[in-house]
C-alpha cells in the first residue's frame, strides 16, 4: 500500500482511469461484435448503417488511448473488407 500523500493520490487516479478505460474497451468490442453477428446473420444493410457507430467507438478508444491508433485502423479496414465481401456474395 502507498505510503506517501502523493502515492496514495496516484493509487487513486489510476483505479479511476483503469475503470474509464475499461468502460471504453468493453464499449468498442461490443460495438464490434454486433457488427460481426450482424454480417454473420446476413442483416447487411443493418450491419451498414451500423459501421458509423462502431468506427466512431474504434477512434475515440485510440484517441483516448486504450488501443493503438493502428490497431483502430485495422479493425475499421477488416470490418470493411468484411462487409464489402458479404455485400459482394449476397448480390
Amino acid at each position: 500500500m502507498p505510503i506517501t500523500s502523493s502515492a496514495k493520490k496516484a493509487l487513486r487516479q489510476a483505479k479511476t482511469r483503469r475503470a474509464r478505460n475499461i468502460i471504453r474497451k468493453d464499449a468498442y468490442k461490443a460495438q464490434v461484435t454486433g457488427l460481426r453477428k450482424l454480417v454473420v446473420s446476413k442483416k447487411i444493410e443493418e450491419a451498414v448503417k451500423a459501421l458509423p457507430a462502431v468506427f466512431k467507438a474504434l477512434d475515440k478508444a485510440a484517441r483516448t488511448k486504450v488501443i493503438e491508433k493502428n490497431k483502430a485502423s485495422r479493425l475499421k479496414s477488416r470490418l470493411s473488407q468484411l462487409i464489402n465481401k458479404s455485400t459482394k456474395a449476397s448480390s
